[in-house]
């Protein structure tokens, strides 16, 4: 069994209500929280099911570790065996929510899985990458894409360490230190044994900061033969607000595990980029 937690803001209620219906499809699923940091609760929202569960955060914006750890700490309170953190621009097919729950139970050494995402347009979303240096977040972000490239495709674990494309449809199965957010198939007890998401950050690096902390004991695994899309906003790109979010939080992340000097995330990276053919 497993439970879902989806947080919300200003959400789109058609888009939730038809994610909710295919969610609920799933044979395995326990509970689905959704956990509001908005302003304002949803108006006259009336769910199709009890396995629903809506909470709203009497205006307060916790962020986005803050309260997806509200309904973890369901899920280990109600030892449910596996807990899945995702967003709401999420599309995924009922049957392989159940494989990836499958797939969780036999493989009792894996922390956390994550399938390959998709675009709607149908082209690769490269989110599984190596433990961040600070060239690799603030040069993506800030210098012409031309310049970083090659960089930029070796922290996506698209080239290996002779610096060769060998990885750029994502095809390859790969123990990975960094999954994205969107969507993290979690094993309870290997997020507890990570003390859940680190509450310091409001928003974007909890998610490096959660699988890096598994990693530590789990296999963190990116597992291509299951797709799922995803229409990513890239809000930073698109707001001066989030940007600030984003390089405050990502600060706060390098003050933590090291700026220039971080021994685990060397070892880590070369392991990792030691996968790559």
């Amino acid at each position: 069994m497993f439970n879902i937690s989806i947080v919300l803001y200003k959400p789109d209620k058609l888009q939730v209500i038809n994610l909710l219906e295919t969610l609920l499809q799933s044979q395995f699923l326990h509970k689905i929280y959704l956990i509001d940091n908005s302003p304002n609760p949803v108006e006259n929202w009336q769910f199709s099911s009890d396995k629903i569960v809506y909470q709203w955060n009497d205006g307060k914006n916790l962020g986005y570790g803050a309260a997806h750890n509200i309904a973890i700490r369901e899920s280990v309170f109600d030892d449910i065996a596996f807990h899945l953190v995702m967003n709401a621009d999420i599309l995924v097919r009922p049957k392989d929510l159940d494989k990836l729950n499958l797939f969780m139970r036999q493989n009792y050494e894996v922390g956390l899985v994550q399938p390959k995402i998709l675009n709607p347009d149908g082209t690769v979303q490269h989110v599984a990458k190596l433990l961040p240096r600070p060239w690799d977040v603030f040069a993506r972000r800030f210098l012409p894409a031309a310049w970083t490239r090659k960089s930029n495709e070796r922290y996506e674990l698209q080239r290996n360490k002779k610096g060769q494309l060998v990885n750029a449809d994502y095809h390859l199965s790969l123990n990975v230190p960094y999954l994205s957010g969107c969507f993290m198939f979690l094993r309870t007890k290997a997020v507890l044994e990570a003390h859940l998401f680190d509450e310091r950050y409001f928003m974007y690096p909890e998610d490096i900061d959660l699988t890096r902390s598994i990693h530590r004991n789990f296999l963190t695994l990116f597992l291509p033969n299951i797709t799922i899309v995803h229409n990513h906003e890239k809000g930073s790109y698109k707001s001066f607000k989030l940007l600030w979010i984003h390089i405050v939080n990502m600060c706060r992340y390098f003050n933590k595990y090291g700026w220039l000097f971080d021994k685990e995330r060397r070892v880590i990276n070369r392991k990792t980029i030691d996968q790559l053919p």
